[in-house]
């Protein structure tokens, strides 16, 4: 929001507080909960890095197979 948005925003609530808006308070933004934590780990099968969730990973991480190598194979890698 510029300069003068903010300033004509703040002039309206000066003269109404209840002033939420020309759009009302259904466009108000919420806040996100934080994604689950990743890693990135490079495929064992295919070497690319790919974005894991910490909590699927493997405890050896140098034998992560991603989704896409595990689909290409039949599904019988981990």
């Amino acid at each position: 929001m510029g300069r003068k948005d903010r300033e004509r925003f703040q002039r309206l609530r000066d003269s109404n507080p209840d002033y939420v808006g020309y759009r009302g308070l259904d466009t108000v933004v919420t806040v996100q909960a934080p994604s689950a934590a990743t890693e990135t780990v490079v495929c064992s099968v295919c070497n690319r890095k790919r974005n894991v969730a910490s909590d699927s990973l493997p405890e050896d991480i140098s034998t992560f197979v991603c989704l896409r190598c595990q689909e290409d194979s039949g599904g019988d890698a981990t």
